[in-house]
């Protein structure tokens, strides 16, 4: 297939395979020069790093398979593009624009370099085309087609994670949300309650200590110097 040629899917007008290609992010956003390509490459990277890590983390927490599901499917969607760009440029030639067709691993090599090459978009979805009315705003009578942007599978997987996401699965974040905010709560209730308990001990010990000392010995008194002496016995009783 030749640069822009396009064929209908199952027969339908509206929907078609159209080859192009873009330098950028989903459904044709462009980033510009080299600079940029490199900086939308590494942003992939770090955001998959993130959605595996995440991923883990939602697993751990309990979360739905369709949340799941979500976050995996943007995570997809995220090495698609990134391998797209890493290898593509490395393995074919470039894509002549008035005709021709690209060559897979020509001799002199691809046309750009790792993580330079461009990303493949395939699907076309011209549901509607028209003119915008007289009185509308900016655009009066220009054209209008929608839906405009070329994408590929893995701008499809990309939007289905994040529509699903906010969707549906806004309540989990929600209910996540308020355990936290429980748990730190909980946690803090129980910190006080330990430094009131230490600090209760602190007070309570002196009197503790004070009630164990042994009791004190009471000295016998020394005898009574003053005290008038017995008679001694009668020599009548000796008799």
């Amino acid at each position: 297939m030749n640069y822009d040629d396009s064929i209908d899917i199952l027969g339908f007008a509206w929907a078609k395979l159209r080859f192009v290609e873009n330098d950028g992010m989903a459904f044709g956003i462009e980033l510009g020069g080299i600079a940029g390509k490199y900086a939308l490459s590494i942003f992939r990277i770090i955001a998959v790093i993130f959605l595996l890590f995440y991923l883990k983390q939602l697993e751990k927490k309990g979360a739905s398979m369709g949340l799941l599901v979500s976050f995996a499917l943007v995570l997809a969607g995220a090495i698609g593009n990134i391998l797209d760009s890493a290898f593509y440029g490395m393995i074919f030639s470039e894509s002549p624009y008035h005709g021709g067709i690209a060559t897979l691993f020509p001799e002199a090599g691809g046309y750009s370099g790792f993580l330079r090459g461009k990303v493949v978009d395939m699907f076309y979805f011209e549901i509607a085309r028209g003119y915008f009315p007289a009185w509308f705003p900016f655009w009066q009578g220009e054209e209008y087609v929608f839906f405009r942007p070329v994408f590929n599978i893995a701008d499809a997987a990309i939007t289905t994670g994040v529509l699903s996401i906010i969707l549906f699965y806004r309540r989990f974040f929600n209910e996540l949300e308020e355990k936290e905010e429980q748990e730190k709560q909980a946690q803090q209730n129980t910190a006080n309650a330990a430094a009131a308990a230490a600090l209760t001990t602190e007070q309570t010990s002196p009197s503790e200590e004070s009630s164990e000392l042994p009791p004190i010995e009471e000295k016998a008194s020394p005898p009574d110097d003053t005290a008038e002496p017995s008679d001694p016995p009668s020599n009548e009783e000796e008799e």
